[in-house]
């Protein structure tokens, strides 16, 4: 039986041109990640990561009395904390495929291996994210509930979600995670970020001021999948940011209906900064692939007839401050 490595039966400077073609084929997928207050864990330190924030103090209001020291406060924190989860697959080659196929097939598992773990990182934060507990609706009337949704996002609705976020003291984002393989940050211009569905891209280009990102000027877009801005927001699409199909009114209104029954709702997140946290993807160690070539006997393959691509990953997020974190559901017009 072939003895097993960490990397399979590659050596070390095979798994890091691995990792790194994972990691390239996974960037551009990544817009979710890129937001988040990010902190890695560290190896060897159980499965539970921690996020620390201070705790405001209240505005003292008190005039000091003359000669008086007022009693000193103390500084106090609260803690956020998640446990970590671990998600990973593996893609099978056959020695057939890998002797006669005129394809890179080890290369073009490496791509797909990248692919599927930036979009499953992406739908699990997905999933946290349109779990916030602020939420408005975008409905003919005053809709209180997801049942009630069958109109597009407007600007009066974007303007309430931004007065909200601003009456919490929400701050704008003024940095993302860098897109190079090193692990960093870099300045963005300020703003607060709204994240959803490609599907959603036409009814945002119809908003009142509605900037594309070709006429930014003086700043560059943020994420491949920045579409533009309408006043302080910028706008980020992804096909991978799935809608609730069929969960809306019945009165479809010129919406989009899967089902032709009741309007499919589009969760669009307003973030702001610290609002979110996540493990990130990238860097060292944050995913770990794994090869074994076709060709190698062992006790389970004898004539060595398979060969494996893998990738796992420990994987974590929540939301910091729901106060900071806003869902808008709406639905989008049916261009048919």
């Amino acid at each position: 039986m072939s003895v097993a490595t960490t990397y399979g039966d590659i050596n070390q400077r095979t798994a890091v041109w691995a990792e790194g073609t994972m990691l390239e084929h996974a960037k551009p997928i990544l817009v979710l990640d890129n937001f988040g207050d990010v902190k890695p864990l560290p190896k060897n330190k159980a499965d539970t990561i921690t996020f620390r924030r201070p705790v405001p103090y209240t505005v003292s209001t008190t005039q000091l009395v003359e000669g008086v020291t007022p009693a000193p406060k103390q500084i106090s924190y609260e803690d956020v904390s998640v446990q970590m989860g671990q998600y990973g697959d593996v893609i099978e080659i056959s020695d057939k495929v890998q002797d006669m196929n005129e394809d890179p097939v080890l290369a073009n598992a490496a791509m797909l291996a990248g692919e599927q773990a930036a979009e499953t990182k992406e739908l699990i934060l997905w999933g946290v994210l349109r779990a916030g507990t602020n939420v408005f609706y975008s409905g003919t009337g005053t809709p209180t509930t997801r049942a009630q949704v069958n109109s597009t996002i407007t600007l009066n609705l974007q303007r309430a979600v931004v007065r909200a976020l601003k009456s919490q003291r929400a701050r704008t984002i003024t940095t993302m995670v860098s897109p190079s393989p090193k692990f960093g940050t870099e300045a963005v211009a300020p703003a607060f970020v709204a994240f959803g569905h490609t599907d959603c891209e036409q009814d945002i280009r119809d908003m009142d001021g509605f900037t594309p990102t070709e006429r930014y000027g003086n700043f560059s877009p943020i994420s491949d999948y920045e579409v533009g801005k309408v006043e302080g927001v910028r706008y980020i699409l992804s096909p991978v940011l799935e809608p609730f199909l069929g969960a809306g009114s019945g009165t479809l209104n010129g919406m989009v209906s899967a089902g032709a029954a009741n309007v499919d709702v589009y969760p669009l997140i307003f973030i702001s900064k610290n609002c979110y946290g996540t493990v990130p993807l990238k860097g060292a160690g944050s995913m770990n692939p794994s090869v074994i070539n076709p060709g190698t006997i062992s006790k389970s393959d004898p004539l060595g007839q398979r060969g494996y691509v893998g990738w796992k990953m420990y994987f974590a997020s929540l939301i910091l401050n729901e106060a900071w974190i806003n869902r808008v559901e709406v639905g989008v017009t049916d261009l048919t």
